[in-house]
């Protein structure tokens, strides 16, 4: 998203790095690597190194926000939640069919694709125009992006109570009352996609295998 505010630490690189090491022993002409997890837990951060390390290696990767998905506006999303109360709040409120439809852009290695862009700055909805051609990775990031079709799933395994710093100092949102409710909601859609991971990164940043973790 256009505005977002990004807080690179070196634990985000060295998970980047050992990430793309899993990535470069796949196969495959196009590779789909999510990264999801609870608000304040880095999944930008981390989509972002990963992406970079993949264009130092000589291989760009495409990077999809997920959040740039919702079916409502910025300036609608808090009114629509309060409207429809706080168990309304979970992957169903992207829409699928959109995401879809651009990753199966990028698994066809389409040219002219439009995604959608929101700039935080203005909260406007734009439409960016690009090219999938020639990519062989896209990086999804977002709260559900282990919900997507992905070749790889890492799920960042740090909860809201524990990333309360992050949230603070990104400032995206007022704390207050009802963004706790968010929080705790997100918390409980979150943690019930963690199944879905390949990799989890545990509370010191550390990349494990999940299966290795018994998860799988």
């Amino acid at each position: 998203m256009l505005g977002d505010v990004l807080l690179i630490e070196e634990k985000h690189k060295k998970a980047a790095e050992a990430i793309v090491e899993r990535v470069n022993a796949m196969s495959g002409d196009k590779i789909v690597i999510a990264v999801g997890g609870e608000s304040g837990s880095g999944k930008t951060e981390l989509g972002h190194e990963i992406a970079r390390l993949l264009k130092f290696q000589g291989t760009p990767a495409k990077v999809m926000h997920i959040d740039n998905y919702y079916n409502t506006s910025p300036q609608d999303r808090n009114p629509w939640r309060q409207e429809h109360g706080v168990e309304s709040i979970g992957y169903t409120e992207y829409d699928w069919d959109s995401i879809n439809q651009n990753l199966g852009e990028f698994k066809a290695d389409a040219d002219n694709v439009i995604m959608p862009c929101i700039d935080l700055l203005t909260d406007q909805e734009d439409r960016l125009k690009t090219s999938f051609k020639g990519l062989r990775y896209m990086v999804v990031e977002g709260l559900y992006a282990v919900q997507a079709e992905a070749d790889l799933r890492v799920f960042i395994d740090l909860t809201y109570h524990e990333t309360k710093k992050a949230q603070l100092l990104r400032g995206k949102e007022n704390v207050d009352e009802w963004r706790m409710q968010v929080l705790q909601r997100e918390h409980e859609v979150v943690r019930s996609l963690r199944p879905l991971a390949d990799l989890i990164i545990d509370k010191d940043y550390q990349v494990k295998e999940a299966k290795l973790l018994g998860e799988v």
